[in-house]
C-alpha cells in the first residue's frame, strides 16, 4: 500500500511556533516552536512538569496558547477547535485508550472509514453494529493492511472489551491510522506496557511510517523508547526549550543529562530493536 502523506518526504508538515503559555502567574511553556516533518517519529520529552502536556494540548487543540501559533502543511489552526483539527487532518491517541467495548476490533477500523467517508451515517452506526458488519468491504484492502502490519489479525473479531492493554493500544494506533490523518499525536502510548509489549509498539510505529507514511509527534516518559524511535527530540525542562536535535546528540547534550539527574550519557538502547529508516 502507498503512503497517502500530502507533502514530500521531509518536508515540515505540522509546526507549533513562538506558542507561551501561562496560568495565572506560571509560565508552563516559554516561546517554544516544534515542528514535525512528512514521514518521521517526533518525540517531546521531559521530566514531570516539564510542560509535555501542555505543549500537546496546545498542538491538538485542548488548550489555546497566550501567544504562537499552530499551522499544518501552512494553514493556521490556532483558532480551530480539536474536532476541526482532526477534519482538516490531525488524529490522536490518549494515556487511556478510548475504544467501545461492545465492537470488536474490526469493527472499529470499519467505523472509521464510515467517519470519514459518509460522517452522517456514524450514529446509525454506533447504535446497530450490524450497520458495520455490513459495510465491512468498505476500505477493506486498508483495513486488512492494518490488521496485519498492527498485529491484530488474530483478535480481529474480538471485542474490545477484555482486551489487553497493548492490544487495545494498538487498535487505537490502528483506527486513527485508518482516517488517513496527516499527522497523529500520540500522547505516552507505552503507559502502563511491558517491556514486550513496548518492544511491539515500536515495530508497529516504525512499520506505519514506512508502510502508511505516516507522520507523528510522540509525547512519552520512556526517554529510551523515544531516543531508540524518534527521528529528532525536543526536550522540554520547566517549560523551557532545552535541547533539539538527532537522538545520537540529545543522548549526550549535558542540559538533558541534568535535567534527568544522571551523571551518564542517557542509554539509548532499548527493548524494541532500532529499525532502519529504509
Amino acid at each position: 500500500m502507498q503512503p497517502t502523506s500530502l507533502t514530500d518526504d521531509g518536508a515540515e508538515l505540522l509546526a507549533a511556533q513562538g506558542i507561551t503559555v501561562r496560568f495565572g502567574g506560571l509560565v508552563a511553556l516559554s516561546d517554544i516552536s516544534v515542528a514535525v516533518r512528512s514521514k518521521s517519529i517526533v518525540g517531546l520529552v521531559g521530566p514531570n512538569g516539564a510542560g509535555k502536556s501542555t505543549m500537546f494540548n496546545v498542538m491538538s487543540g485542548f488548550l489555546a496558547p497566550r501567544s504562537g501559533r499552530v499551522t499544518l502543511a501552512g494553514e493556521d489552526l490556532t483558532h480551530l477547535s480539536p474536532t476541526r483539527r482532526a477534519r482538516r487532518g490531525i488524529a490522536r491517541t490518549f494515556q487511556h485508550p478510548e475504544v467501545f467495548a461492545d465492537l470488536t476490533i474490526r469493527e472499529h477500523l470499519v467505523l472509521a472509514e464510515r467517519a470519514r467517508r459518509a460522517p452522517r451515517r456514524l450514529w446509525t452506526d454506533l447504535i446497530s453494529a450490524a450497520g458495520l458488519r455490513e459495510g465491512r468491504l468498505e476500505g477493506s484492502d486498508r483495513i486488512e493492511a492494518l490488521l496485519d502490519s498492527l498485529y491484530l489479525a488474530d483478535d480481529a473479531d474480538r471485542p474490545a472489551s477484555g482486551l489487553p492493554l497493548g492490544v487495545a493500544r494498538r487498535l487505537e494506533l490502528a483506527r486513527a491510522l485508518m482516517t488517513e490523518p496527516k499527522v497523529l499525536l500520540l500522547d505516552e502510548p507505552s503507559s502502563g506496557l511491558d517491556s514486550s509489549e513496548t518492544q511491539q509498539l515500536a515495530t508497529v510505529l516504525r512499520s506505519a511510517v514506512t508502510q502508511f507514511g505516516a507522520s507523528m509527534l510522540l509525547v512519552e516518559h520512556d526517554v529510551s523508547l523515544v531516543l531508540s524511535l524518534s527521528d529528532h527530540v525536543y526536550v522540554l525542562d520547566f517549560g523551557q526549550l532545552i535541547a533539539s536535535g538527532p537522538p545520537q546528540e540529545i543522548q549526550t547534550d549535558p542540559h538533558v543529562r541534568s535535567a534527568y539527574l544522571g551523571a551518564d550519557p542517557i542509554d539509548i538502547t532499548h527493548e524494541a530493536d532500532r529499525h532502519d529508516h529504509d
